[in-house]
């Protein structure tokens, strides 16, 4: 009897001694949720929602060493853990995802406004080189019109101005004369100053007395004066060019007398210009030259300014 006993407390000592039961899959799944939950955007965006997580986990773990594994109580606490774990990372994500978006938008706007404030500041640049233009321009229009014996007037798609014929060249010469580079001078200052990018075609016109081949060669030779004076006085060599038109293309009929005599005062005698269909866009006309922006009926003129020296009126 007493050894039968005795073998019965051995059992039971062995039992008792046993090693420390395992958790629960449902445990295990809740201290893995918990995991993620405070190492992932939870714990950042959704610290209260964390903390929660971890006091029902705690408790989950209580829970089991005080029923055991196998408890339905134990269960129970270990899938609220889970569950609480699992809202807290979905929190988390939710909040990042808001805060980026709102970041984003604040980026987008700011691109924006930095892009439209650009926009604006060129616009404004615009604006105020568009005035300085105008202003230059208004300059160089009052530095013509100041011209002695010149007539400047605008029309629809440029300035004309118009000099003596006398005042550039002598008879039959297509030497500068000293007083023309006073009036040049003025003329390449405007040039400059309200055209600097504009191709300038130099034109020398005749009248229709004498013999054609010489005014041909007189109109070339006038241009080509003007063309290496105006270079002189800053033109670019890039955009300048001399065109004898001789008497072949007149710049204005002679039907009436402002047609003959297109500058103020009296009509000189001995002019005399056959009309000729020819449109120009502007002309400048200098003693005897004038300065066109060119329409194309001639290929050979791109759009810019046209130095067109118009007929002297000179008695053979």
């Amino acid at each position: 009897m007493k050894m039968h006993i005795a073998g019965l407390v051995s059992v039971l000592s062995l039992v008792a001694c046993g090693g420390p039961a395992e958790e629960p899959q449902e445990l295990k799944s809740a201290r893995d949720a918990y995991t993620q939950a405070s190492t992932g955007a939870g714990q950042q965006y959704a610290a209260p929602a964390v903390i929660e997580a971890k006091t029902a986990l705690d408790e989950a773990d209580a829970t089991f060493k005080d029923k055991g594994p196998d408890a339905i109580e134990t269960k129970d606490s270990a899938y609220v853990a889970t569950r609480k774990a699992q809202l807290a990372e979905a929190k988390g994500r939710t909040t990042k995802a808001e805060k980026d978006l709102v970041e984003g938008k604040a980026a987008r706007d700011a691109a924006r406004d930095s892009e439209l404030a650009a926009t604006k500041g060129k616009l404004a640049q615009t604006e105020a080189e568009k005035a300085a233009a105008e202003k230059k321009n208004a300059q160089a229009m009052a530095d013509l019109k100041a011209i002695k014996d010149a007539a400047v007037k605008n029309e629809s798609r440029g300035m004309v101005i118009t000099l003596s014929g006398g005042v550039l060249f002598k008879t039959g010469e297509s030497k500068l004369t000293t007083g023309a580079l006073i009036d040049l001078n003025k003329v390449a200052d405007a040039l400059t100053s309200s055209a600097p990018d504009q191709a300038i075609v130099v034109e020398g016109h005749t009248d229709n007395q004498g013999v054609a081949g010489k005014n041909q060669t007189l109109s070339q030779e006038r241009a080509q004066s003007v063309v290496d004076y105006l270079l002189t006085r800053g033109v670019a060599k890039d955009r300048i060019t001399a065109k004898g038109i001789g008497q072949d293309r007149p710049i204005s009929d002679n039907k009436t007398t402002e047609a003959r005599n297109p500058l103020p005062g009296p009509l000189e005698a001995g002019c005399e210009l056959r009309s000729t269909a020819r449109v120009f866009v502007a002309e400048v006309h200098v003693g005897g030259l004038g300065v066109r922006l060119a329409d194309a009926p001639d290929p050979a003129v791109e759009r810019g300014v046209v130095v067109s020296i118009a007929p002297q009126p000179d008695v053979r």
